[in-house]
């Protein structure tokens, strides 16, 4: 027996390296076309299963705190949604729902009119 077990142990220690590790470059080496200056082959967090990106998916603030009737005299609250140079912010980017964001946007809208919001900022 001390053979045999003499006779797999340089069989194990010699073990050839598989293709795909004697090749060159593999996913998520840095290069190639799908690797962008962030270096994520994958959109969603990257090559396989590793640094996983979870998106937290947005509510809207309206329907949550069950305001109906947007104020356009809250400056406040209209403020969270303009810009730092005046735009108004898109739904994508704040999670507001279709009907609270054209709402939204006729209060800021009405607000900018009276001179409660800027138009625009200087640079």
């Amino acid at each position: 027996m001390s053979e045999e077990t003499q006779a797999k142990a340089p069989a194990t220690a010699d073990a050839t390296p598989t293709p795909q590790a004697a090749s060159g470059p593999g996913p998520g080496s840095g290069s190639g076309p799908s690797s962008g200056p962030r270096g994520a082959g994958r959109p969603g967090g990257g090559p396989g299963g590793r640094g996983k990106f979870f998106r937290r998916k947005k509510v809207c603030k309206f329907c949550t705190e069950k305001i109906d009737a947007i104020p356009y005299r809250d400056v406040k609250l209209l403020g969270q949604f303009v810009a730092e140079r005046g735009k108004i912010v898109p739904r994508r980017l704040t999670g507001v729902c279709t009907t609270h964001q054209r709402r939204l946007t006729r209060a800021i809208k009405q607000a900018r009119n009276i001179a409660l919001l800027p138009f625009a900022t200087r640079h």
